[in-house]
């Protein structure tokens, strides 16, 4: 088996098969600033979630399907000898972003739906120990399945090796149905599901913000949104702080037409505005 990444990577370009593999994938990340290695355990495109802001194609909703294990980790394998020790760093990656940041649980659709979370998160702790890579691990999630143990065994396994929870929490949640995530909320939910989070393993909020036909979020719901963070900060949950961004390439869902980016000074405003919070606040816009 070998990878065919030829042309360099790009911040505009996470294709999914952009290696020819069925769960690894390497990208540049805009919030990493480096190689992100993706692990996709959605390669089926279902996500029990449908963000409208989602860039995955024929997205549908449903679970993780069951992952060949050994597959998985033969492609890691594969992919991590091309970096650490092949020439892939020289021939596909930009001069400036030739470092590996982290592996990431990304992919098309919610990684903690798999039933094999936690099996695929011991693959990845074994690949880092054979390579010798002290890099972080990212679970890149919506937190629906967070407060599930074999998810929350996961977590805890992950803080052992750098890991990063990167928790979505696009607007407020306000016990009803919500339009950006396209899914019914519960604020206690969300809630508890984050403090489960931060308990387990180090957590950043990650906001998505954009207009929506010419029209950026009200003040009522930015200030309903910086409330709740406020509440659980209150509260004692531990937050590193929040990865803020914007639309930086085309949704691929119904509502793209009707989506546009949010101008940069008015996402400096925000984020000026979550630091007041006292919270760490990343910007990429």
């Amino acid at each position: 088996m070998s990878i065919k990444v030829v042309a360099p990577l790009s911040v505009n370009d996470h294709s999914r098969d952009i290696a020819g593999l069925k769960y690894v994938y390497p990208v540049i990340s805009r919030r990493a600033g480096g190689v992100s290695i993706g692990i996709n355990l959605n390669p089926n495109n279902a996500c029990n979630w449908r963000c409208v802001y989602c860039q995955v194609p024929d997205l549908q909703r449903g679970p993780a399907p069951e992952t060949d294990l050994p597959l998985l980790e033969e492609e890691l394998g594969i992919m991590l000898q091309q970096i650490v020790h092949g020439s892939f760093m020289a021939t596909s990656v930009p001069e400036q972003a030739r470092r590996i940041n982290d592996i990431a649980f990304s992919g098309n659709g919610e990684p903690t739906t798999s039933a094999q979370f936690l099996q695929a998160i011991e693959i990845v702790a074994a690949a880092r120990q054979r390579y010798q890579l002290d890099l972080k691990t990212v679970l890149i999630s919506n937190g629906s399945q967070l407060d599930k143990d074999y998810v929350q065994e996961g977590l805890r396994r992950m803080a052992s090796m750098r890991g990063e929870v990167w928790f979505k929490l696009d607007r407020a949640p306000c016990d009803g149905f919500e339009f950006v995530n396209q899914i019914a909320l519960k604020r206690s939910q969300v809630a508890r599901r984050l403090a489960l989070a931060a308990q387990a393993c180090p957590t950043w909020i990650q906001t998505c913000m954009f207009a929506t036909d010419g029209a950026l979020p009200s003040e009522a719901e930015i200030d309903a949104y910086t409330a709740f963070l406020a509440e659980q900060l209150a509260q004692g949950v531990k937050l590193e702080g929040v990865l803020l961004y914007g639309l930086a390439r085309p949704s691929l869902q119904s509502e793209a037409p009707r989506l546009s980016a949010a101008p940069e000074a008015w996402m400096a405003a925000l984020k000026t505005k979550l630091e007041g919070l006292g919270l760490v606040v990343k910007l990429s816009v």
